[in-house]
């Protein structure tokens, strides 16, 4: 069963402490409950508390004092503070000091559940606040899961089923199939989990960082850790934790995440608070797990663990069907990201698409279109426009002599303005450096400042640019 929150009764009042257990409980609450501030500061270490009950009058210090100290360890639990000597001036000092309410003895059960609830509903709000800022540091472009090929729809099938559970998913496939995409696509129809999607990239995390950005730390853990700070699982509470290419994940740190997928709990970096971790947890890779395993670079107890439902992604070149759906729907949606009028790919185009072996899979075909529609001047995309762009097939030495020479071959009316040269070769050099704009100017020998304004406009989105 799952509870509503874990709260914390401080009181050294027995009647109390035992009567807002009692009926928390039945409400569906975990509820611990200390009698003195030295009881109270072993439990708030140890436990992750969404509420805390906390009693002014200790009979071994200040409830003001532990309030501070609460709230040093973990500022997100919500406190409120009790008393029998409750006067206008305490209320507005422990408010002032981070408390969330404060209520006068005696006051009834009914009284707490509605300050409870409300203490819950501001924490999740500032989990909310927290996931939303983190959020719109990753923006990023949102492409949706789509195909028409059979083994697509298959997976669709079975990925419909797993949002009905609550299991841990893999992932396998190929760099660039989408299997980040087919993650977000059970997000999406899950039923269980509907909390926020947060994608960990195992391969980028810098190792000695890895175990603090997925567990988080405490304040003090290490040098230079100045305050608290929370992982991606607690910003995953209630939702989907995406660890991207497990397979990276530095052995050291996999019995600790494998204790998250067992046990659904974890402690940050220089932490003994345990905190519930509820959230689906779904792993996606591009190598081979089992001889991971073999090599003693994957625990095996771990495979077995995230591998209770295997969803395997087909390269695109095994589901050929459906490179012009996703063509198509790359086209237009580059189109309106640059505000160009909706292009058509010519009929030969689409024939090197399908003849094509798509090494990078999705990703390189996304990668393709998007340089199509900001390099085409036309309304059709051509095979000239193919070279510029760059496809692979056509990079070949024959093919650029062939295409180039057409290209200057042009019947008179078919020629390039002058200016729309200029922006076909500038664009080629800044492709050659990486989108440099400082080595690009050097090259064509122009000052960044002039390559700067020309970009601006012929309306070249300035992030491709460095």
């Amino acid at each position: 069963m799952r509870y509503k929150g874990r709260i914390l009764v401080v009181d050294d009042e027995v009647d109390i402490r035992e009567g807002l257990a009692i009926f928390f409980q039945k409400e569906d609450y975990r509820v611990d409950t200390a009698e003195n501030k030295k009881d109270a500061l072993e439990y708030f270490s140890k436990k992750e508390y969404d509420v805390v009950f906390l009693d002014l009058k200790l009979p071994d210090g200040n409830g003001l004092d532990l309030l501070k100290e609460f709230l040093e360890i973990n500022y997100e639990s919500q406190i409120i503070v009790i008393s029998a000597y409750g006067n206008i001036e305490t209320a507005v000092s422990a408010i002032k000091m981070g408390a969330f309410d404060f209520l006068e003895k005696p006051f009834s059960v009914y009284q707490a559940k509605v300050a409870v609830e409300k203490a819950i509903e501001k924490k999740k709000l500032i989990l909310e606040n927290l996931y939303l800022k983190f959020s719109l540091k990753e923006k990023e472009e949102k492409i949706p899961f789509i195909g028409e090929d059979p083994k697509i729809k298959q997976i669709l099938e079975k990925a419909k089923i797993i949002a009905s559970t609550d299991c841990t998913v893999l992932i396998t496939g190929e760099s660039g199939t989408g299997k980040g995409l087919l993650a977000k696509k059970i997000h999406e129809m899950d039923l269980i989990y509907k909390g926020p999607f947060v994608c960990v990239d195992c391969g980028a995390v810098v190792p000695t960082l890895f175990e603090s950005e997925l567990f988080g730390h405490a304040k003090g853990a290490f040098t230079g850790a100045q305050q608290a700070k929370i992982g991606k699982i607690e910003f995953a509470q209630g939702g989907v934790l995406f660890l991207d290419e497990i397979g990276n994940i530095p052995l050291d740190l996999q019995a600790k995440l494998l204790k998250v997928v067992e046990e659904k709990e974890f402690s940050p970096v220089g932490s003994l608070k345990v905190i519930k971790a509820n959230v689906r947890i779904i792993a996606a890779t591009n190598k081979d797990l089992k001889e991971e395993v073999k090599k003693g670079t994957f625990r095996e107890d771990l495979y077995y663990r995230l591998n209770v439902v295997s969803l395997h992604l087909p390269p695109l070149r095994e589901r050929k069907g459906d490179i012009l759906i996703l063509s198509n729907y790359f086209l237009k949606h580059f189109c309106e990201k640059y505000k160009k009028p909706l292009k058509l790919f010519s009929p030969k185009v689409l024939s090197l698409f399908m003849e094509y072996n798509w090494p990078g899979n999705i990703r390189e075909l996304k990668n393709l279109i998007e340089r199509l529609v900001i390099f085409s001047t036309k309304d059709e995309i051509t095979e000239k426009d193919l070279l510029l762009a760059e496809f692979e097939p056509l990079t070949k030495e024959k093919n650029v002599e062939r295409l180039t020479e057409e290209m200057f071959t042009s019947t008179f009316e078919e020629i390039l303005p002058i200016e729309e040269i200029e922006k076909q070769y500038i664009m080629k050099v800044l492709k050659q450096l990486n989108w440099n704009k400082s080595l690009a100017a050097k090259k064509l020998k122009i000052d960044r400042k002039t390559l700067t304004q020309k970009l601006k406009k012929w309306g070249v989105d300035k992030e491709m640019v460095i």
